[in-house]
């Protein structure tokens, strides 16, 4: 703030200039005027020549000033001088231009011998009764300026002593005012400063000025946001932890077993166990990677581009139909043939459908039936529908969370698919439903149907026809 102030100071030095100048002129600028009226009024028309009745004494008090020096001058007609200095500059407007108006006291600075003079002038018309063209004397009155800058001078000293005190007060107080105003940012800094590491505590907005309460209280939100990330984080790291324990456990079992064996069927037992072990392994693996990969996943931007859901479904539901053999389970896609399109990440989609898919082939009983459905719309929604032993509506909250499994299932699973789902959801702003399946026959069966509806795109990207091909 200090700069602006010792920038704003000759500037108001200059404009208090140039507005004593403009008020010392005016009184003087009045005495010329009179001085020229009076001088008007001397001018007569006699026998059709212009004469002048001006008496010594009055000239001598035109000429009377201690300070400037005075010039007056009358021309008549055809610029014949009358009385007066003779080389008194003329004015630029003539007689015949239209704009001259006869009797108005008009104003002009020339210099005179070098000097720079303040002139007044009028234009006397000699005619009494409007004859055209008017003929007209010229009156002007001139004076030097030392009385003019003796009094702006006066002024600015007036105004400019002052200010040399009240800056300096000015530059003072604003110091002052800024230290003591900024002494609670610099306590917050040094509070802030001094918290350990791991303190994500919320800042007391009580202890700060009331200007930034609203950037505390932002703060306060992205550390309660962080804070609630990073227990995330810890969680997520200690249930990975505990998860991979078991496998990882039982695959050293089952080695050091196999190492024990001497019989080859204790020892292919064993392997086989230890296979299963390693899958059961690789694929918590796997769906960790996945899930990190979907929490990190930006939300819009480059991200996202326009795709076919279709043609996502159909390539998700083929990858699918070896596994569905191996568990004799009939998998089936319906959808329109049409194009449908949303605006998205193909690969995170593939991976969400991929999920339900694999979670209703798990949960499906060998004979029964999984289809993925896509149904068209202002709001497009993608259904898997299986034939299992359904999710009873107060476990439908809970199996998203993550490793959270219901009690009594069968199927082999690490907890992370539906999971992994609602996160990839979440990413695209579409949300994720689970009912019964209204196909379902057998009462003991009652299955499942996850819905997945997607927002309604934006009537200007409604209007594309052709979604850009991914791979």
């Amino acid at each position: 703030m200090l700069a602006p102030l010792l920038l704003l100071w000759p500037m108001s030095i200059a404009i208090t200039y140039l507005v004593a100048k403009s008020i010392a002129n005016q009184p003087f600028d009045h005495a010329l005027e009179d001085a020229v009226t009076v001088l008007t009024q001397q001018v007569r028309d006699v026998n059709g020549t212009a004469e002048h009745r001006l008496p010594g004494a009055a000239r001598d008090i035109l000429r009377a000033d201690d300070v400037d020096s005075v010039y007056f001058q009358i021309l008549g007609p055809q610029g014949r001088h009358l009385d007066g200095d003779r080389d008194l500059p003329r004015p630029d407007l003539q007689p015949e231009d239209d704009i001259v108006r006869p009797g108005a006291v008009s104003f002009r600075n020339v210099n005179l011998h070098g000097t720079p003079i303040r002139v007044a002038y009028a234009y006397v018309n000699l005619e009494e009764h409007g004859e055209r063209p008017p003929r007209l004397a010229l009156v002007q009155v001139a004076e030097t300026l030392e009385k003019r800058a003796r009094l702006a001078n006066e002024i600015i000293k007036g105004v400019i002593l002052p200010q040399f005190i009240i800056l300096p007060v000015v530059l003072a107080l604003v110091w002052f005012a800024l230290s003591r105003g900024l002494l609670p940012l610099a306590e917050l800094q040094e509070r802030i400063r001094a918290r350990p590491i791991d303190d994500l505590s919320p800042i007391a907005p009580n202890q700060v000025p009331e200007e930034i309460t609203p950037l505390v209280r932002s703060l306060n939100e992205m550390l309660a946001r962080l804070s609630q990330s990073i227990d995330m984080q810890k969680r997520f790291i200690a249930d990975a932890a505990h998860q991979m324990k078991t496998p990882l456990a039982g695959m050293r079992m089952q080695s050091e077993l196999a190492l024990r064996q001497t019989d080859q069927h204790e020892i292919h037992r064993s392997l086989e166990q230890l296979a299963k072990s390693s899958e059961a392994a690789t694929r918590l693996v796997n769906q960790l990677l996945a899930l990190a990969r979907a929490e990190n996943q930006p939300q819009s931007g480059n991200a996202f581009v326009t795709l076919d859901l279709a043609e996502v479904a159909r390539n998700a539901v083929r990858d699918w139909v070896p596994a569905s053999f191996n568990y004799r389970i009939d998998l089936g896609y319906e959808g329109p043939d049409a194009p449908v399109l949303v605006d998205g990440n193909a690969v995170m989609l593939r991976e969400l459908l991929s999920n339900l898919v694999d979670n209703a082939l798990r949960y499906t009983p060998q004979g029964g039936s999984v289809t993925v459905r896509l149904r068209a719309g202002e709001s497009p929604a993608l259904e898997v529908e299986d034939t299992g032993p359904g999710i009873p509506p107060a476990e439908r909250l809970h199996v998203f969370e993550r490793f959270y499994r219901i009690l009594g299932s069968s199927a082999e699973g690490s907890g992370l698919g539906l999971a992994i789902v609602r996160e990839i959801a979440q990413q695209h702003g579409a949300e994720v439903d689970i009912f019964s399946n209204p196909h379902a026959t057998n009462p003991k069966y009652p299955g499942s149907l996850f819905r997945l509806t997607f927002p309604a795109r934006p009537p200007a990207a409604a209007d594309e026809q052709d979604p850009p091909h991914y791979g």
